[in-house]
């Protein structure tokens, strides 16, 4: 399946060492400003290659859009994207042709599907991602038009926490770290694990602020349901929390309940939802990343002959893929949200004759 959403839907294609990947992007409303300096700066953040904790392939991954804007705007017709693949270097995984690599999707694709691109991990690679956030970037462009805002930054990295958010921090961090009080060691821990030829994981925190009451589909389809869907299909994500998550399993209800006053909720250990449906607080989220499994140590696994070998893999990964992640997961964030308000629209009589003017 290489479609995601309903009513606001994108599709990506394409490999991590073929010529190009892209995302073709259906139910944009007419008439919406594509800026595309904006998009291309989304791109950036997510970019390879920009310092010592990232991959050191370096790709500009410039997009061209395709189709579905004109003079500016949207026209309301699918909105193609590509950004075009100019740094592989392919032979770098010629060792591996027969070889499934540890922790990643090698094993699974070569048993479903018969046939194996072993050229980064083709479609099961994170390269992929890079259409997620283009398509990403358009959504978020539609939410400023009513003033919803999506966030991310890194709250941990190798079990080293952050003890407060600071999303204005994000912005000037290498590391899009959220906590400047811990970024350092941060630092310290990812360099640390490339230098010994391994990897570490992360958390990424998402933030998405300002939503009205009322986005959700229940039963099936609910905000936080979808919210996880989309960021467990993000590579190397390993658990999501929404809200407290997990701490709120260790509390009463008398203290994970969030008290209502007409002002508002006086807190929100729900993380904005309740009942699959945004309640008008900030949506929270906890996205988990697992060590990148691309590490330069000698490891045990099999051939696709069935023999078992010792290997050392080669090539260029990043230490800690939670980082460039979390742009990531910012994206999807936006894609769902911006579905959300789309299929909320005609829930009640009375938001379809003010439409149409009734």
């Amino acid at each position: 399946m290489n479609r995601f959403g309903i009513r606001f839907s994108f599709t990506t294609f394409g490999e991590s060492h073929g010529k190009a990947i892209g995302c073709v992007v259906d139910g944009v409303p007419a008439g919406l400003t594509i800026d595309e300096a904006y998009i291309q700066r989304e791109l950036d953040r997510r970019k390879p290659g920009q310092n010592a904790y990232a991959t050191a392939r370096k790709e500009e991954d410039t997009v061209e859009i395709l189709s579905g804007v004109f003079e500016g705007k949207s026209t309301g017709t699918p909105i193609a994207m590509v950004i075009y693949n100019t740094n592989q270097k392919s032979k770098d995984y010629s060792n591996i042709k027969d070889i499934f690599r540890p922790g990643h999707a090698d094993y699974t694709y070569w048993h479903k599907y018969g046939i194996r691109d072993y050229r980064g991990g083709g479609r099961s690679s994170a390269r992929e991602t890079a259409a997620r956030v283009a398509a990403g970037a358009i959504a978020k462009l539609m939410l400023r038009e009513v003033g919803i805002t999506v966030k991310s930054g890194i709250s941990e990295i190798a079990g080293i926490a952050a003890s407060s958010f600071d999303f204005d921090h994000v912005l000037t961090s290498e590391i899009y770290a959220l906590d400047p009080s811990v970024e350092q060691a941060q630092k310290d821990a990812i360099l640390l694990a490339k230098n010994d030829h391994d990897s570490v994981g992360g958390v990424a925190q998402v933030r998405i602020e300002n939503l009205p009451v009322g986005l959700g589909e229940p039963l099936y389809y609910k905000l936080d349901a979808v919210l996880a869907d989309a960021m467990m299909g993000i590579n190397a994500v390993k658990a999501v929390e929404i809200g407290d998550g997990l701490l709120g399993t260790r509390l009463h209800g008398s203290e994970n309940n969030d008290p209502i006053r007409h002002s508002g909720f006086e807190s929100n250990h729900s993380g904005g939802i309740l009942g699959g449906i945004s309640n008008g607080d900030a949506v929270r989220l906890s996205v988990y990343f697992k060590p990148t499994p691309s590490i330069f140590r000698e490891q045990h696994t099999t051939t696709t002959e069935g023999e078992d070998v010792d290997f050392a893999l080669k090539g260029r990964h990043d230490p800690c893929v939670a980082i460039r992640g979390s742009v990531v997961c910012e994206a999807m964030a936006a894609l769902v949200v911006a579905d959300m308000l789309l299929l909320n629209m005609g829930r009640t009589i009375e938001g379809v004759a003010r439409y149409y003017h009734v």
